[in-house]
């Protein structure tokens, strides 16, 4: 039998320390933890393919919550009957102990069906969890998109003397590879602050015939 762990980081932004502590706590060998570092809305993660091509049946597979194995109910489900019924390895959900396949192989019936129910609710206890958090994100950016903040980079501003360049350029005194490179801009930012610097030109013009 073989020991393995499996650990799970959203982004490359998460840390995995406590994870690999919890790991490293079972004296699990280092060769057979399997990190990835990437969202778990599908199962094309390089190393938890080669985890589940190398497991076998009789191994052992620890994992430090539920949510590491899927994104929804239905992607921990199925990856748990993967790896129980087909492979016919065991897992240890760190987290929740009740989750241990391993008192199966004792005869311990009511023991597995506790097991199986507490499977199904926090899977979808974790989905609901889950997606309760997208739609408060979602109208929280609703909210602040109102309140008219912006998401994203700030825009690049033109500098002080982007009018004195922009009269140079119509005039053919300076190509635009210069200004773009003057200013640091892409060609397209470049047109958006040129078309403000005319609309100013012609709101600054307007109040200037008024007086």
């Amino acid at each position: 039998m073989s020991i393995y762990g499996y650990i799970r980081v959203s982004s490359v932004d998460q840390c995995e320390d406590r994870q690999i502590l919890a790991m490293q706590e079972l004296s699990i060998p280092s060769g057979n933890i399997y990190t990835d570092k990437q969202s778990g809305k599908d199962f094309n993660r390089p190393m938890y393919q080669e985890l589940v091509k190398r497991l076998k049946n009789g191994d052992l597979l620890y994992i430090k919550s539920i949510d590491r194995l899927g994104r929804n109910y239905e992607e921990i489900i199925n990856q748990w009957r993967v790896i129980t019924k087909e492979i016919k390895a065991d897992i240890v959900v760190i987290d929740i102990p009740i989750l241990d396949t391993r008192a199966r192989h004792g005869g311990d019936l009511m023991g597995t069906v506790i097991s199986d129910v507490v499977l199904n609710l926090l899977s979808y206890v974790a989905q609901s969890e889950r997606e309760s958090i997208r739609a408060r994100q979602a109208e929280g950016i609703a909210v602040a998109k109102a309140k008219g903040v912006r998401f994203g980079r700030p825009p690049k501003e033109a500098p002080k003397n982007f009018g004195e360049l922009v009269q140079k350029w119509e005039k053919h005194q300076i190509p635009l590879k210069e200004i773009l490179l003057s200013c640091d801009m892409k060609e397209t930012t470049f047109y958006k602050r040129l078309s403000e610097h005319r609309i100013m030109q012609r709101f600054q013009g307007k109040n200037r015939s008024k007086k």
